[in-house]
């Protein structure tokens, strides 16, 4: 007689941030190497959870000026410079199947993004809600950083705008995106997108859709049930 084990999912925890170009195209490469994987005879089951991190939490909600000067004030570079990154960047996007809109789009603190984020956990709505806020703030020209907005942006995913908007006025959930950035700070995660695989393996960076189709494959193999085999009476 077979004994066996189900598998429990494999668990991934993704640090990322709204503002982040890099961390929408390693969300949209990490769903590509899910879809890759899913084909499999013995395809992974995983469970995703987006936690916060902050490129640059001193940025202000209103902010005046264009992504670029946003860079050359923050990067040490021209705009010159900043443009040609932001056109390099539009091109890897494009690459992954998005569309990039830096001239439309307004910078802002991602605060209180985070926390609807948190709330969209809490809710079972995180996956609809970060890939609303990704393509609201990258290809929309939306302001993120406004409650109005991001309270629409929460009942477009299937959330009461009222209770988002009680939350976030409350600031509900500013102590777990804090948690969330301790956490990163002990990790030693100092950017972003970075992909930890069952609390065991570390994956800094958009890694192309191929890349995330053999880790998952790799994991899920070590998430293979035991087999027991007992003598019949």
């Amino acid at each position: 007689m077979t004994e066996t084990t189900s598998r429990e999912p494999i668990q991934i925890d993704i640090w990322s941030d709204i503002a982040c170009p890099w961390c929408y195209i390693g969300k949209r490469n990490l769903e590509a190497g899910l879809t890759d994987a899913s084909s499999d005879e013995d395809a992974p089951a995983v469970n995703v959870i987006f936690h916060s991190y902050e490129l640059a939490p001193d940025t202000p909600v209103d902010f005046e000026g264009t992504e670029a000067e946003f860079l050359a004030g923050h990067r040490g570079m021209d705009t010159a410079q900043a443009d040609e990154m932001l056109e390099r960047v539009t091109g890897v996007a494009a690459q992954s199947g998005l569309t990039y809109n830096f001239d439309a789009l307004q910078h802002t603190n991602t605060v209180k993004a985070h926390e609807l984020l948190h709330y969209a956990q809490e809710h079972g709505a995180q996956a609809a809600t970060i890939e609303r806020l990704m393509a609201a703030y990258f290809t929309q020209g939306r302001h993120v950083g406004h409650i109005d907005e991001l309270v629409e942006i929460a009942a477009d995913a299937g959330l009461d705008a009222d209770d988002v908007r009680s939350a976030l006025e409350d600031e509900r959930y500013l102590p777990a995106v804090r948690a969330d950035e301790e956490r990163a700070a002990t990790l030693g995660i100092n950017a972003v997108p970075f992909f930890v695989f069952d609390n065991k393996y570390g994956v800094s960076g958009a890694q192309p859709a191929a890349a995330f189709a053999q880790i998952l494959r790799q994991v899920w193999a070590e998430h293979a049930p035991a087999t027991t085999v007992s003598a019949a009476d």
